[in-house]
């Protein structure tokens, strides 16, 4: 059986567990003030072979993509100093072995 959320206009809500078949409350069950069900959305996930699992995002998914996109960037930050110097000192030697090999 399923579960109905109902709220009155004093700001109660409570669940009451229902067949589908019966009538909806009309009164708070605290204050018997009138009550309306609320209704919330429904996730829908297609299924198939022309849905792909990664069309749906999760908290996981969108925690590694946080996660990579900032090691990645740290990591490229630290690595231009290095790669700086290797490149300025690297540089400078084939340029005195390209000399010799020319001459």
């Amino acid at each position: 059986m399923p579960i109905y959320e109902y709220r009155c206009g004093q700001g109660h809500t409570f669940e009451v567990i229902q067949r589908i078949t019966d009538d909806p409350l009309a009164t708070c069950q605290t204050c018997e003030a009138p009550v309306e069900r609320v209704y919330h959305p429904v996730a829908v996930h297609f299924k198939g072979s022309g849905f792909y699992n990664t069309d749906y995002g999760t908290r996981k998914r969108q925690a590694e993509g946080k996660d990579g996109a900032d090691a990645s960037s740290s990591e490229s930050s630290e690595k231009k100093p290095e790669s700086g110097k290797a490149d300025s000192s690297s540089s400078k030697k084939p340029e005195k072995a390209d000399s010799k090999a020319a001459a």
